[in-house]
């Protein structure tokens, strides 16, 4: 049975994993390549002409930098902010609390969608648009950030903050010399998972930007598309650029979003 569930494992890894494979290969390919088979995807000859060609000609680098630089600043805003709302809804009593924990769970229940329409107009009023800080400021509420670091903060026993107040530790001291430290999987978990949902980000930026010099890549990539729709090589460049920094980042801290969802599955 373990053998039958591990060649099923394996179809599937090869169904996801081909896709990403073909990418990086055709990305390497020169241009004007004739395929005949399905062979001819892989083999030789290979070059990095195309990658030096787009990064020159176009903003493709300049829109990599904005959208790192986007979700850094969004990932630890949104943590600290979520991190801050999250301890004070789990351990600090204050009147209305009942009321202000269901006040951010009805944030889930609302599409990003519905509410574009003010936001927009909320943005264009305090001329946020084309802006740097109209990327970042809308993006910094997070009511998932929040439930989720919650039911972990809640899992962190009240007799060991009472053991700090005793020792004369303050609020202060309790969130950061505590709670943070337990609470570091759910950390990096709504870190890398708020950093992927910045990095993503199409629609807002859609409608907020008409300047190409601060496009994020989801929205600078489809201009480059219609220009690229006769070849596949440059798409495929565009494509291997947008994606590899996603996927180091899932690389090197798998185990933390992994464990950090699994541990909020269980104490939630």
């Amino acid at each position: 049975m373990k053998n039958v569930y591990r060649v099923v494992s394996l179809l599937f890894a090869f169904v996801f994993v081909a896709p990403v494979v073909w990418m990086l290969v055709v990305s390497i390919k020169e241009e004007g390549m004739k395929i005949v088979t399905v062979v001819d995807w892989f083999t030789p000859p290979y070059s990095f002409a195309v990658y030096d060609q787009i990064l020159s000609a176009t903003k493709l680098s300049n829109w990599v930098l904005n959208s790192f630089g986007v979700a850094v600043c969004v990932t630890v805003l949104t943590v600290i902010i979520a991190a801050l709302a999250a301890f004070v809804l789990s351990k600090l009593p204050f009147r209305y609390r009942s009321f202000t924990f269901f006040f951010v769970l009805a944030g889930l229940l609302v599409p990003g969608e519905a509410i574009i329409i003010p936001l927009y107009q909320v943005a264009k009023d305090m001329n946020l648009l084309n802006s740097y800080e109209g990327l970042i400021i809308p993006a910094l509420a997070s009511p998932f950030a929040v439930i989720v670091l919650k039911s972990f903060f809640d899992g962190v026993p009240n007799d060991l903050l009472e053991s700090v107040q005793i020792d004369g530790g303050g609020t202060w001291r309790i969130f950061r010399s505590i709670m943070l430290p337990l609470t570091r999987p759910a950390l990096a978990s709504m870190a890398i998972l708020t950093f992927i949902g910045s990095w993503n980000n199409f629609l807002w930026p859609f409608l907020s930007l008409t300047d190409d010099n601060l496009f994020t890549l989801p929205m600078g990539i489809p201009t480059l598309m219609s220009s690229y729709s006769e070849d596949y090589v440059k798409p495929m460049v565009v494509n291997t650029i947008a994606s590899l920094p996603i996927m180091l980042l899932f690389l090197i801290f798998e185990r933390q979003i992994v464990k950090g969802v699994s541990l909020s599955g269980i104490k939630g």
